[in-house]
């Protein structure tokens, strides 16, 4: 399986005044790193998709540390004719703090669009099947 790898730096807003990185501000380092993994390789903007489902899994606590990054791997079981399903961990210390089920939708205008030959190859790339 192809992962997509991302370290996320962690932002001096994001914890709570335990020292905890606040819920929602985990969910946005997550979408960074799934806004990177569709961009590409060559950094080419993503195309226009949005989040139609999220799961979440708070699997421990995830701390604060000024300049300290966080690890998400992010990987496709699912491809739809317009949906893509991706799974995310995101790592701290070298454990799974979160883990999320992310299903994106290719959008034009206000509605869903088949997706390109090209952006079905590209999500292929990280199918839990392209390792063959």
């Amino acid at each position: 399986m192809a992962r997509h790898r991302h370290a996320v730096q962690l932002r001096w807003s994001d914890p709570d005044v335990y020292g905890h990185v606040n819920h929602a501000r985990a969910l946005s380092l997550l979408e960074d790193a799934r806004l990177a993994m569709g961009a590409g390789p060559d950094g080419d903007s993503a195309p226009p998709i949005i989040l139609a489902r999220l799961e979440v899994d708070y699997r421990r606590q995830l701390f604060y540390r000024a300049g300290g990054s966080v690890d998400v791997h992010s990987w496709v079981t699912g491809l739809g004719s317009s949906s893509v399903t991706v799974r995310q961990d995101l790592l701290q210390d070298a454990e799974v703090a979160i883990s999320v089920v992310a299903v994106l939708v290719h959008v034009q205008d206000d509605a869903s669009r088949p997706m390109t030959a090209a952006e079905r190859a590209h999500w292929t790339t990280f199918s839990e099947d392209a390792a063959g």
